[in-house]
């Protein structure tokens, strides 16, 4: 079901959150010598499997290139458009991952899993002719961010985890407790609508809405809701997410990459909404887990950092990225 236009904090609500499984998490070596000249600024389309993906490439500065990972999974990379004024200084890529975006729309389930959006990643890395480059992740690009750096790290540069989404079980137990500050009616609708299995209802709708509003955007973008809507894939975020950010159903209900933190070898940053549902003291538990790792909360935000404050989030980065050598 599209979600309601009358309920426009809904249409991020997927946010939260060619190879094989085998062959996506080796990570064999690569070498400059290994891949072609860097393609200059501009859009295209590449192949993968399943389809083509859209992306655009912005700036041409000396400094390391970064790519951006929307979230959802489902959405679109429009959102985080305001990352691309770091392009003054190094190559940003922004790609919409396949059926999302201004990429191919499918519906084949057998594609809805990490190994494929890892593989499809790498692709376009070694299309894009970059030996390696930073990875910025928000939301469900958060899991991707780091598992793409589980199979590939001698690829990435610095990590940015953007309200990491990567310990779904503390997720929705914190999710869980943000749906008791809701109003009496939503929580009431919330209780009988997931008993009833009943996710279109209006009142189960009007509640979520009223999560998203707190925890999710607090400053809607204004014309930038329609580019989110039309470009949606709702089949994605449903089989591996659910049917909203707090009744998680979905295939990564159970992903949980903790114990691998303490292994990660390079720069991280991880960013946080003050409101935001990926929720601050849990993020800073994450960031203790890893060596050497940053944190960064954005004041005044909930979960879409990069439209409620964009301007701080595009400075931290900016920072961050600039203490990596």
């Amino acid at each position: 079901m599209r979600p309601s236009l009358a309920l426009p904090a809904l249409l991020v609500a997927a946010l939260a959150c060619g190879r094989t499984q085998s062959e996506s998490h080796g990570a064999d070596s690569v070498s400059v010598s290994q891949v072609p000249p860097a393609l200059p600024p501009g859009e295209g389309r590449l192949a993968v499997p399943g389809g083509t993906i859209w992306y655009r490439v912005s700036g041409s500065g000396p400094a390391t290139p970064i790519v951006l990972l929307h979230g959802g999974p489902g959405y679109s990379s429009y959102y985080l458009k305001s990352l691309e004024a770091l392009s003054d200084e190094r190559p940003v890529v922004i790609y919409d991952q396949l059926g999302a975006g201004k990429s191919d729309r499918v519906a084949d389930t057998a594609l809805f899993n990490i190994p494929h959006f890892v593989a499809e990643l790498d692709s376009l890395r070694a299309h894009l002719g970059y030996a390696k480059w930073h990875v910025l992740g928000h939301s469900w690009g958060t899991i991707l961010g780091l598992e793409y750096y589980r199979a590939h790290p001698d690829r990435v540069a610095s990590l940015t985890l953007a309200s990491a989404a990567i310990d779904i079980p503390t997720w929705e137990k914190n999710v869980r407790r943000m749906i008791t500050t809701l109003s009496d009616s939503a929580q009431r609708a919330i209780k009988a609508r997931e008993a009833e299995g009943n996710f279109a209802a209006p009142d189960y709708q009007a509640a979520n809405g009223e999560f998203m509003s707190k925890y999710v955007i607090r400053t809607p973008p204004g014309p930038d809701i329609d580019s989110i809507f039309s470009t949606y894939n709702e089949a994605i975020y449903n089989y591996m997410q659910g049917p909203s950010e707090f009744t998680i159903t979905g295939t990564l209900k159970s992903y949980d990459a903790k114990s691998f933190l303490p292994m990660v070898k390079v720069p991280l940053l991880y960013t946080v909404g003050e409101f935001d549902e990926a929720y601050p003291p849990t993020i800073k538990k994450l960031a203790a887990l890893t060596p050497g790792a940053k944190v960064a909360i954005i004041p005044g935000a909930a979960h879409i950092t990069s439209w409620d404050n964009p301007v701080e989030n595009t400075r931290v980065v900016r920072e961050f990225l600039r203490t990596v050598h």
